[in-house]
C-alpha cells in the first residue's frame, strides 16, 4: 500500500486536499482499499504526496465524516465502509482476516521498508546484494538472443528438472569446482531462493529446527518459517561456523539440517578455512545431519580462489549444494540449481513442476549459451576486477570517514563489508534517519535480531559517486546524532 505512485497536480485549480480526498476515496470506492485496511501514517502520505501535513488531515477528515474511513487512538486510521457496505446489509469480504491468516508470513516490517525504497532511483542503495546496472551485460545478452535464429530455441515447457543441455553446461562448470555432478542430479530453478522454498516444502517436516550461522542471510527471508520451521543460530568466528555444538543441537532439537554460506559468507563476508569445512562436513556426517551448502558468492574472488566447497568434499550424498547466476550475471535471469542425491532431486523436480512448471525457458537458454566457449569464466573475470576497485574504494573511504566510530574486515571477495559501529549508536534509529536522506542502509537486525551495532555495506550496487557520497553523509549522520541514536 505504501507503493504510491500518484501525486496531487499542484497547478490545477482543484484544492490539493480535495485531490488527495478524491484520490483515497477512490481507492477504497473501487475496492483496492477493503474495510479494515490500515491506511499509511499521516506523516507518511505528507512524503509520498509532497504536502503539508495540515492539507492529510484536511482530506481525512473529509472521508471519516463521510463514513469512509476510521480513526482510532493507538492503532491508527484505517478503512471503516466502501460504497457497498454502505449500500447493503451484507457485508463486504473481510480481506484483512484473509491477509493476516495466510499461511506465508510477513516479512519484518524493515525488509518491506527496504523492498520499497530499492525502486526509488534518487534513494542510494548501501546493502543493495547485486551488481549495479552498469556491470550487467546487456549487450553480450542482446546479441545472444539475436543469435536465436541460428538455434533451435523453443518457447514451450522444457522437462521437470530443466533443459538438459544446460545441465551438462552446469555439471562441466561445477566439475572446475571439485564438483562431480551429473546432470541427473541437478535441477535447475528459479534462483536460490526457490531452492530453499522448494527444499523446505518438498523435505522438511513441520515443526522441524533448522541451523544456520548467526548472523545469516536466513533471517532475512521466512521461507523456512513460513513452511511452520524454526531457525536456530549457532556462532561463527573468523574460520566460519563453530561445529563443535551442532551435533549436540541436533540431538537437543531435533535439528533437520543445517544451512550455510562457506564462502563469502552473507553478510559478513566470512570465508570458512579449508580446514574447517573439512572438520564440519566429517561432524555432520557423523550426526547424520544433511548441509544446504549457499555457494552463489564463490565466483567473486579477488586474489585467490577460496577454498572448494563442501559438495566437493561429500562422497556420501550429505549435501544439497545450491548455485546461481544471479551474483554475476543478471539477477533478473532468475536461473539457479541445486545439485543433490537423484532421488531428492526427483522430489524437488516434482515439487518444482507442480508450482511453476519450470523456470523461463529463455532465461535457461541464455544461461547455457554463457556457460558455453568461456563467455561466463571471461565475464566472471571482469567482473572480479569491478568489484575489487569499488572494494578497495570503499575501504579507503571508511579508512578516511569511519576509523574514530567503527571497525570491519576488509573482504576477500564478494559483495560485503559487515562494518561495526562502536559509538552505542542504534543502527535501526539510524537506518530510519538515513532513508529521510534518500540514504538506504541493511542494518544487523536484518540478520541477527539481537544485532543492533552492524551495518551491511554492499559496494556492488551503488556507483563510486554515490558510495562516496552516500558514505561520507552517513559519517556525518552518525558523528553529529550518536547521542539521539539510543
Amino acid at each position: 500500500m505504501r507503493d504510491i505512485h500518484w501525486k496531487p497536480d499542484k497547478n490545477s485549480v482543484i484544492p490539493l486536499h480535495q485531490q488527495i480526498y478524491d484520490y483515497l476515496k477512490g481507492k477504497i470506492i473501487n475496492g483496492e482499499w477493503t474495510v479494515g485496511t490500515k491506511i499509511p501514517t499521516q506523516r507518511s502520505l505528507a512524503q509520498q504526496f509532497e504536502v503539508n501535513r495540515s492539507t492529510i488531515v484536511y482530506a481525512l477528515e473529509g472521508l471519516i465524516a463521510d463514513g469512509l474511513l476510521q480513526s482510532k487512538v493507538g492503532s491508527g486510521t484505517e478503512v471503516l465502509n466502501n460504497t457497498w457496505s454502505l449500500l447493503t446489509s451484507m457485508p463486504p469480504p473481510d480481506w484483512k482476516s484473509y491477509v493476516n491468516s495466510g499461511i506465508y508470513k510477513p516479512n519484518i516490517d524493515i525488509i518491506q521498508e527496504i523492498n520499497r525504497s530499492e525502486a526509488d532511483p534518487t534513494v542510494i542503495r548501501l546493502g543493495t546484494g547485486e551488481l549495479s546496472p552498469e556491470l550487467l551485460p546487456n549487450e553480450q545478452m542482446l546479441k545472444i538472443f539475436q543469435d536465436t535464429q541460428k538455434e533451435n530455441l523453443s518457447l514451450g515447457y522444457v522437462e521437470p528438472k530443466g533443459r538438459f543441455s544446460l545441465r551438462q553446461k552446469v555439471s562441466e562448470y561445477l566439475r572446475a569446482k571439485g564438483i562431480v555432478a551429473s546432470p541427473e542430479s541437478i535441477l535447475i530453478v528459479s534462483g536460490g531462493l526457490q531452492a530453499l522454498q522448494l527444499i523446505s516444502i518438498g523435505l522438511l517436516e513441520r515443526g522441524a529446527t533448522i541451523l544456520h550461522e548467526t548472523p545469516s542471510y536466513l533471517n532475512s527471508v521466512h521461507v523456512f518459517q513460513s513452511a511452520g520451521m524454526n531457525l536456530l543460530g549457532v556462532p561463527l568466528d573468523q574460520e566460519g561456523v563453530i561445529f563443535e555444538k551442532i551435533e549436540q543441537l541436533k540431538r537437543q532439537h531435533r535439528a533437520a539440517l543445517l544451512y550455510t554460506i562457506p564462502t563469502f559468507h552473507n553478510p559478513t563476508g566470512i570465508v570458512m578455512s579449508e580446514q574447517r569445512r573439512q572438520e564440519l562436513l566429517k561432524v555432520c556426517q557423523k550426526a547424520a545431519l544433511p548441509i544446504i551448502e549457499d555457494d552463489v558468492y564463490s565466483d567473486l574472488w579477488f586474489d585467490s580462489p577460496p577454498p572448494l566447497p563442501l559438495k566437493s568434499q561429500d562422497t556420501q550424498g550429505n549435501v544439497l549444494y545450491i548455485g546461481s547466476v544471479s551474483k554475476i550475471l543478471s539477477p533478473g535471469l532468475r536461473i539457479g540449481w541445486i545439485v543433490g542425491p537423484e532421488p531428492v532431486i526427483d522430489r524437488l523436480a516434482d515439487i518444482k513442476m507442480q508450482t511453476d512448471y519450470g523456470s523461463s525457458s529463455l532465461s535457461q537458454y541464455a544461461v547455457e549459451k554463457w556457460l558455453s566457449n568461456g563467455l561466463f569464466t571471461d565475464y566472471a573475470k571482469r567482473i572480479r576486477t569491478e568489484l575489487r576497485k569499488r572494494r578497495d574504494f570503499t575501504v579507503h573511504i571508511l579508512e578516511k570517514y569511519f576509523s574514530n566510530f567503527a571497525t570491519w574486515s576488509i573482504p576477500k571477495g564478494g559483495f560485503y563489508i559487515w562494518l561495526k559501529l562502536t559509538t552505542n549508536a542504534s543502527t535501526r534509529k539510524l537506518f530510519e534517519l538515513a532513508l529521510r536522506e534518500k540514504i538506504l542502509l541493511n542494518p544487523g537486525l536484518i540478520y541477527d535480531k539481537l544485532d543492533d551495532d552492524h551495518l551491511r555495506i554492499s559496494y556492488s550496487y551503488a556507483s563510486f559517486e554515490q558510495l562516496e557520497r552516500g558514505l561520507i553523509r552517513l559519517s556525518e549522520l552518525i558523528a553529529h546524532h550518536t547521542p539521539k541514536l539510543r
